[in-house]
């Protein structure tokens, strides 16, 4: 994106309230991976035309978008999946501190390794993906079938800080990760069953939706 246009962009996002540039802060002094500000705000402002009742995020973190998403939508369940432990008890901490435990809940597992407890928790109106790059795919296909008929799949980090684009066989040897990622956009656009289409916010932001047939989904 054209640097001016991506300046006045993220001059116009409302300043975050003190306990969220709190956490913001604090993922950036200790490289705690989180949504950047451009692509988050675009994700909470569909999720509030969706409308979801229930939403499966995959990578919990310290619980930032988690917290975000709860913030925007009031009346939302989320289920929040971290497999690193330090990173989900400040993700517990930090749930607890704003008051969100009883709308988020937090299970401490590997979202390939747990997908049987996870699933038990569906279906999902929205599944966000923002875990592990190199096992998007994987993900995709694990829980696609807890997607309720109306729902959508949110993919964060799509285009790899661009590296995902580059397919010079030189770049793509030595990023496996980008790799990876250039062949679940490949995948994502090709799927017989979802439309999808990618917003170049932030990192990349997919959105996947299930195509209708004869007028239903």
């Amino acid at each position: 994106m054209n640097d001016i246009i991506h300046d006045y962009l993220l001059k116009n996002i409302p300043k975050s309230e003190p306990f969220f540039e709190a956490l913001e802060i604090y993922a950036k002094k200790h490289e705690v991976p989180i949504m950047e500000p451009d692509s988050l705000h675009c994700l909470l402002q569909i999720l509030d035309i969706q409308k979801p009742k229930r939403i499966l995020e995959l990578g919990t973190a310290i619980g930032y978008s988690a917290l975000k998403m709860a913030d925007k939508l009031p009346n939302t369940q989320i289920i929040t999946i971290e497999r690193d432990e330090e990173r989900y008890q400040q993700a517990i901490h930090n749930i607890a501190r704003y008051g969100a435990t009883d709308r988020i809940k937090v299970i401490l597992t590997d979202a390939l390794e747990g997908s049987e407890e996870i699933l038990a928790y569906g279906p999902f109106d929205a599944i966000f993906i923002d875990a592990a790059k190199a096992q998007y795919e994987k993900f995709f296909h694990i829980y696609t079938d807890s997607l309720a008929p109306d729902g959508v799949i949110y993919s964060d980090n799509v285009l790899f800080k661009g590296l995902a684009l580059d397919m010079s066989p030189e770049k793509q040897r030595k990023l496996r990760v980008a790799r990876k990622m250039r062949h679940f956009n490949d995948f994502l656009v090709t799927h017989p069953d979802f439309d999808t289409t990618t917003i170049p916010l932030g990192d990349g932001l997919s959105i996947s939706k299930r195509k209708k047939t004869g007028g239903k989904p």
